[in-house]
């Protein structure tokens, strides 16, 4: 059923639902729009609603080509909802599930134009907060670029930070979605531009491999493999792209690129990576038992046989609804002594089918059968040892007779 949104626009349909309200198909004084409502909950909360005013002016003017526009920000009644230019496409979180990997030359293509639309955002004072494939947009009406890419364009700038308000997250909590999460977060430090870079960087991955570098098992553990572990070297690729990989995946925020040198090195990189196919990369598998932070109580647990891929807010039409856990999900912040557990390796390194990956629960689990195995044979070696040494001590390499020293032994009396 049809929904007036302030005095000027109309909501006709729904295209999906996340944890932060309900995108639909509208209509404005200009065509078709995406309105992005926000949840009741959210609409009544007189704080938010004055950041969500003192936002407007920064999130209308951020006009770029690879940025998802926000035309208008309506706060009517109960209503509280985003604007947005209407894109023709698929997200490109729809386009993994349907192809696991990309060739080298599109994804990087596409994560160029994220880039470029990162770094109007950042120049404008702006940290999107949230980069993730449910939140980049393939434009299908576009032209194609290097490797068949669609435009790529950035959508959900500001509703991180519109819900991460003092009163809705202490300082305790984090807002974002774990598997692209900057290790600076996830120690509780305030998002700069850099975590934006550290989040696109993992996206990149996930496009070459088919999955994160840190993801997989409890979000909790995720979190922790941001801080202690180093990400696995994907085979097949340039040694110049995988170099830009890890600068942009470094702990430091600091050795991280900014967007506009990141998409400047990516282009610079298309004619190198023309005709790759994609990667062949196994995909760990998942962790049996790995100790992980406690979680606030009001998070969500998924089911055993709950698929890993997550969902997000579409909008576009056609795209699937969004599973709403893993969107500016709250949780708390890992203690240090957590955090500070030694490395466990290289993290989520692909491994051959049946045996462990390094730093894995199981893989610890024969290091200790094989420790035991090894010290219990060498306690019978040396049992062994010590019992030939009490037989040739009691004479039982010299026959019947006393043991006999050639040189210090006295003759035998007549």
């Amino acid at each position: 059923m049809a929904r007036n949104i302030g005095s000027r626009y109309t909501a006709h349909q729904i295209l999906g639902r996340g944890s932060a309200g309900t995108v639909w198909l509208g209509e404005g004084p200009e065509g078709p729009v995406a309105i992005k409502l926000l949840r009741e909950d959210l609409a009544s909360d007189q704080e938010l609603v004055g950041r969500f005013v003192q936002e407007r002016t920064a999130l209308l003017g951020l006009d770029h080509p690879h940025v998802v526009a926000v035309r208008d920000l309506v706060v009517d009644g109960n209503d509280l909802a985003l604007v947005m230019t209407l894109v023709r496409g698929t997200d490109l979180r729809t386009r993994l599930d349907r192809e696991r990997r990309l060739a080298p030359e599109a994804a990087v293509a596409i994560i160029a134009d994220v880039a470029d639309g990162l770094a109007a955002a950042h120049k404008a004072q702006i940290v999107h907060r949230d980069v993730k494939p449910e939140n980049i947009l393939l434009d299908m009406e576009g032209p194609l670029g290097p490797g068949g890419a669609h435009p790529a364009l950035l959508t959900d700038f500001g509703v991180a930070k519109l819900i991460d308000t003092p009163r809705r997250t202490k300082a305790t909590k984090i807002i974002g979605t774990p598997d692209y999460l900057a290790p600076e977060i996830v120690e509780g430090l305030p998002p700069r531009a850099a975590v934006d870079i550290y989040a696109l960087a993992t996206v990149l991955y996930e496009l070459l491999a088919g999955f994160t570098p840190f993801g997989g098992g409890h979000p909790g553990a995720v979190l922790r493999r941001h801080v202690t572990e180093t990400v696995v070297p994907l085979p097949g690729i340039p040694e110049e792209l995988w170099q830009l990989l890890v600068q942009c995946l470094a702990k430091a925020p600091a050795s991280r690129l900014r967007a506009s040198e990141l998409a400047v090195r990516l282009r610079d990189l298309l004619p190198l990576l023309a005709g790759i196919p994609p990667l062949e990369v196994d995909e760990p598998g998942p962790e049996e038992s790995e100790q992980a932070p406690a979680y606030d109580e009001q998070q969500y647990t998924p089911a055993a046989d709950e698929p890993r891929r997550r969902g997000a807010v579409p909008l576009v039409p056609g795209s699937a609804p969004d599973s709403s856990r893993d969107t500016h999900t709250s949780m708390r912040v890992p203690a240090p002594d957590e955090l500070a557990g030694g490395p466990l390796g290289t993290a989520r390194a692909p491994r051959a089918p049946g045996r462990p990956r390094p730093g894995s629960a199981r893989n610890k689990a024969a290091s200790v059968r094989k420790r035991r195995i090894t010290l219990g044979a060498a306690a019978v070696l040396l049992c062994a040892a010590v019992a030939v040494g009490g037989w040739l001590a009691t004479g039982g390499g010299e026959g019947d007779g006393a043991p006999q020293d050639s040189e210090n032994s006295a003759p035998a009396s007549p």
